[in-house]
């Protein structure tokens, strides 16, 4: 089980940049096609960005063409928790931080059939890619 980190309002403002707060502590999402992260192929792991949380590795990321990048599946279930998001007339299911409960994406049944069938829907913003020097040299 992952430890619930605590912060104050004021904290997340002081440690965030301004479009990180937008996304990850009031559940926005950044404009498609915009973000660091969309066309990424560096091998490593995705970070959450507030608590740098291990949430995704670069092997499971794929070109879904949606306008953030895309992974079928999660490092470890108990890193994210999933919530019904009913927001906007819409029904989705929203994909948060388990440890520090910050807004990631949304996760779809629309993925590659072939391996979960799942699309995890992420801003770029909401993550740090940690490069993996082990990976690239093999």
């Amino acid at each position: 089980m992952t430890e619930k980190m605590t912060r104050t309002d004021a904290e997340w403002r002081a440690q965030l940049s301004p479009e990180e707060y937008a996304v990850l502590r009031q559940h926005g999402t950044e404009r498609p096609f915009t973000g660091e992260y969309v066309n990424t192929k560096t091998p490593g792991i995705y970070l959450c960005a507030a608590c740098g949380q291990p949430l995704f590795e670069s092997d499971t990321k794929f070109d879904s063409h949606c306008g953030w990048p895309s992974f079928w599946d999660v490092m470890d279930k108990g890193n994210v928790e999933l919530r019904q998001d009913n927001g906007y007339g819409m029904q989705r299911v929203e994909v948060l931080c388990s440890s520090c409960g910050s807004h990631l994406g949304h996760v779809f049944e629309d993925g590659p059939r072939d391996t979960t069938g799942l699309r995890y829907c992420i801003n770029s913003v909401a993550m740090k890619l940690q490069p993996d020097a082990e990976k690239g040299a093999k």
